[in-house]
């Protein structure tokens, strides 16, 4: 019989504290509960994709008119994210985050999708670094003698950007099958850092990339639920902001606010891969 918990990836000083028996129970309970609809939502992907391969073209969705022309609202913006007219984007090592955080800029996405290789070390030790700069102990010294640390006062508001539905964790069996790759970055960042984010009066705040329709976002806003309650969160505290990327996610634009509204934070236009999808 498989191991209800397996890491087969290679191990690090602090690798523990990050993938403690807790931490990996909490990530493997995430992905018990939602791991079988995100394949569903892949499997659905590639019917889309044949229907439009075959002369099917995207449109507004009928069965979804109501939500667009009726009034509702998303819930509150807490303060620290209304402000975001200069962000800075980065992958999740040592230096890179000092410096982004130091940069004056409002907002840091710190990556670990398209500008972090998505390696089982980058990964890991992305988390550690995610969790040191919660706590301000996060410091680097070069090879040549040069020392990095946080500044005083106040820093980049940190939003994290998991990488996509699609992507695959081999690195961490749970019986036996591989896991989401999506599902180890939220379930780690939550597990490690979303109490830590809200007492240092911030939250535990996502960008979300690669989404194609309400549905992908109904998933996202379960996994949040579920996780508030897991943890003990305040309802609503997980927030995320929905990069559009693709243009079937843009024919559902506002499903995907409707979804995701009690934990919503904004859209963001990621042109670079959107041209690509339309093409």
């Amino acid at each position: 019989m498989p191991q209800p918990i397996q890491v087969t990836g290679s191990t690090q000083p602090g690798f523990d504290a990050i993938l403690s028996p807790e931490a990996l129970e909490f990530v493997a309970a995430l992905n018990r509960e939602f791991n079988p609809r995100r394949k569903e939502l892949l499997a659905r992907r590639h019917q889309l994709h044949a229907a439009i391969q075959s002369g099917k073209r995207p449109t507004f969705l009928e069965e979804t008119r109501e939500v667009r022309e009726s009034e509702w609202q998303v819930a509150s913006i807490p303060e620290d994210l209304q402000d975001r007219r200069t962000e800075i984007t980065g992958p999740v090592d040592r230096k890179m985050m000092i410096n982004a955080l130091n940069s004056g800029a409002c907002v840091f996405m710190a990556d670990l999708e398209d500008s972090n290789t998505p390696h089982w070390h980058n990964q890991i030790q992305g988390q550690g670094n995610l969790r040191d700069a919660y706590d301000r102990t996060i410091s680097f010294t070069s090879p040549e003698g040069k020392h990095y640390s946080l500044k005083e006062g106040r820093l980049a508001v940190m939003v994290i950007r998991p990488r996509g539905l699609h992507m695959e964790e081999k690195h961490l069996l749970v019986e036996g099958e591989t896991t989401s790759g999506v599902l180890l970055d939220v379930g780690l960042y939550l597990f490690h850092n979303a109490r830590r984010s809200l007492d240092m009066g911030t939250g535990p705040y996502f960008y979300l990339p690669k989404m194609e329709g309400r549905l992908e976002a109904r998933w996202f806003n379960d996994v949040f639920t579920w996780s508030e309650a897991r943890l003990g969160l305040p309802c609503g505290s997980i927030k995320a902001t929905v990069l559009i990327e693709t243009i079937l996610a843009a024919f559902e634009m506002e499903e995907i606010l409707y979804e995701l509204r009690d934990h919503m934070a904004g859209l963001n236009a990621g042109r670079w891969d959107y041209m690509f999808s339309a093409i």
